[in-house]
């Protein structure tokens, strides 16, 4: 099945980073906000980082414009109805993202695949908020998108196996590399990775060491690009507190508890590079 036009709920971050990924890969992407400024703001960014692959001699300035010219904005869910795939990339609130899925299936047409870019929440769950499980999938991409080779695909107890195959032939047209996984709290690459931040905020929290000195330790000793918590900067304090709680929830186990240094900072509004202030100062 080839997939020519994809709805993207949400123009924050991911979103816009997933139409970009699409864009570029020659599918039509139709971005839907509420807010029109976050609209402009994400189509803003698309802008910039394609003129960032132009510099680079990647791409040239004529793709750049047929890639924009492939993204359309809207604030009408209405618009999404001819998409032949749908993703919801809205924020990280199960509430919120379950109303999105709600509306999204009410409009899209009945064989269309909806996938959800969650990191971290049940799709069996979410995929109940529709009438529609067996075509309903976890489609998680990493930030940034257009740089990040990895989609989770992640498969809830109703999942057809035709869903994931459809989702697995768009991963790979948009460049990417799919793995497929269970479900479960934050699927394998958060449920290793967040814990893994988490126990580096308990070492800053105790003294063991500086956050410079933790990040040092852990990009030079295992080879990691960035270190831990300016990886928390980057991914959101607040993002990181969420999924910490989904894990303490999911699993009950104490060991997956946030660090109080965290909840402390997030109280505090110290988000990290969205707020100017994390581990680091921005």
């Amino acid at each position: 099945m080839t997939i020519r036009n994809v709805g993207i709920v949400g123009a924050g971050t991911m979103g816009n980073g997933i139409a970009q990924a699409c864009a570029v890969a020659g599918v039509n992407a139709v971005m839907l906000d509420v807010n029109a400024a976050a609209l402009d703001k994400g189509v803003a960014t698309i802008s910039a980082s394609l003129d960032r692959l132009v510099k680079k001699e990647k791409i040239h300035a004529a793709d750049k414009a047929a890639a924009l010219a492939r993204v359309k904005t809207t604030t009408s869910i209405d618009e999404l109805a001819g998409c032949d795939y749908v993703i919801e990339a809205a924020t990280e609130n199960e509430a919120l993202k379950i109303k999105i899925l709600k509306d999204l299936d009410a409009v899209v047409q009945p064989g269309v695949v909806i996938a959800t870019n969650t990191s971290s929440i049940s799709i069996t769950r979410l995929a109940a908020a529709t009438h529609r499980p067996d075509r309903f999938i976890g489609m998680h991409f990493f930030n940034p998108v257009p740089m990040m080779a990895l989609v989770e695909l992640i498969r809830g107890i109703a999942t057809s196996d035709e869903t994931l195959e459809i989702a697995q032939g768009l991963a790979k047209a948009l460049g990417k590399t799919p793995i497929t996984v269970k479900n479960s709290p934050g699927f394998v690459v958060n449920r290793i990775l967040c814990p893994m931040i988490n126990e580096a905020i308990f070492c800053l929290q105790e003294g063991l060491a500086t956050a410079e000195d933790i990040d040092n330790g852990m990009k030079l000793g295992t080879n990691q690009p960035i270190g831990p918590l300016a990886l928390a900067d980057m991914i959101g304090l607040d993002v990181m507190i969420a999924v910490m709680n989904v894990f303490y929830e999911g699993f009950n186990d104490p060991k997956y508890r946030p660090a109080p240094l965290l909840k402390e900072m997030v109280a505090a509004g110290y988000l990290g590079r969205k707020t100017g202030r994390g581990f680091y100062r921005y």
